[in-house]
């Protein structure tokens, strides 16, 4: 595991991010005494640590996926907290519901850990915060120049007529999307479109009403139980990827597939899923906004986690930057 020197005000640890001036991690891998969490996404906030810091909007979401009575310290974006000689604040990431960039400062030194971000508009989220630092954390998920995102209202439009497409022949549509955070952000990207009742696998649906609670508006849906009688055809069905080829989904009879994902971007991972229709819809920052994130935060010195860590390194060093892996357990959100 690669470390950074000793004298960084962040460091990896076996446990994960490890800040000793302030005796806290971010986002930790092993259970800890105090965990800053940047979201809620299954690989950056795990069970088992005694207090967690979270984005006030994101608190919810932290006690939903966390055991009940762990303590969950919500904090304002913006809000400073002193722990040790620094001073932490959480800042809109533009990710998922109440995800958030840690700002760390101590004395003159400013250090922040990115998480998971992007930079396109999001019915669903707060947008993403430029933060000024001397160091910045960032992910690296999709840091190939191929990565480029089209435009989210012409995809939410292609994932509608696929839709009603599908209906015309009377088959149900099942759209694969990642249970927390993507599919809350379909179901409001197509509010915009139409008004129509979408059904939801129960891992999303517990989900969405804690968005709902959030005053965020998205589509009706109901959940995609095996009443008798049930008739899916013409309807779409949202559903995390797991559920794919499980028996859950001989309930739907005749359906097409597709996948919501920046995955999608490239033509040959849609046939090696072996999905109907791929729709190019992410959560992280791509190619561009990634370096211009970079060159916004005005970092000198630029630490790159999970992805393309070494692709995005080599770029930056050419252009003169000075960028270095971080080696951590972070990955796909499930």
């Amino acid at each position: 595991m690669s470390m950074v020197d000793t004298a960084d005000l962040i460091t990896v640890t076996a446990a994960g991010l490890y800040c000793a001036a302030g005796d806290f991690h971010i986002d930790p891998w092993a259970p800890v005494e105090r965990a800053v969490i940047t979201h809620a996404h299954g690989d950056h906030l795990r069970a088992g640590s005694a207090t967690y810091y979270v984005a006030e909007p994101g608190a919810d979401l932290a006690r939903h996926r966390l055991p009940a009575g762990t303590a969950v310290t919500p904090l304002a974006y913006g809000e400073p907290v002193y722990l040790g000689s620094t001073r932490i604040s959480l800042h809109p990431a533009g990710h998922i519901l109440g995800s958030a960039q840690v700002q760390i400062m101590q004395g003159d030194r400013i250090w922040v850990v990115s998480g998971d971000y992007k930079r396109d508009a999001d019915p669903t989220c707060e947008a993403f915060a430029v933060v000024r630092c001397d160091v910045l954390i960032s992910e690296a998920t999709f840091a190939l120049p191929a990565y480029q995102w089209p435009d989210t209202a012409v995809v939410a439009r292609e994932v509608l007529d696929w839709w009603h497409v599908n209906r015309a022949q009377g088959c149900a549509s099942v759209l694969f999307a990642y249970s927390l955070g993507k599919a809350q952000r379909v179901l409001a990207e197509l509010a915009r479109l139409t008004g129509d009742l979408v059904y939801v696998h129960g891992a999303i649906g517990s989900l969405v009403d804690i968005y709902r609670g959030r005053g965020i508006d998205m589509l009706p849906t109901a959940p995609a139980t095996l009443a008798k009688g049930a008739d899916y055809a013409g309807a779409l069905i949202l559903a995390p990827p797991s559920a794919a080829g499980s028996p859950w989904m001989r309930r739907f009879g005749e359906h097409r597939t597709g996948f919501c994902s920046g995955w999608m971007r490239i033509r040959g991972d849609r046939r090696r899923r072996g999905y109907d229709r791929g729709f190019v819809l992410s959560d992280h920052a791509d190619w561009p906004s990634l370096l211009r994130t970079f060159r916004d935060t005005g970092a000198g010195r630029i630490l790159l986690t999970h992805g393309y860590t070494d692709a995005m390194c080599r770029y930056l060093r050419e252009q003169g930057v000075d960028a270095q892996p971080l080696r951590t357990e972070y990955g796909e959100e499930e």
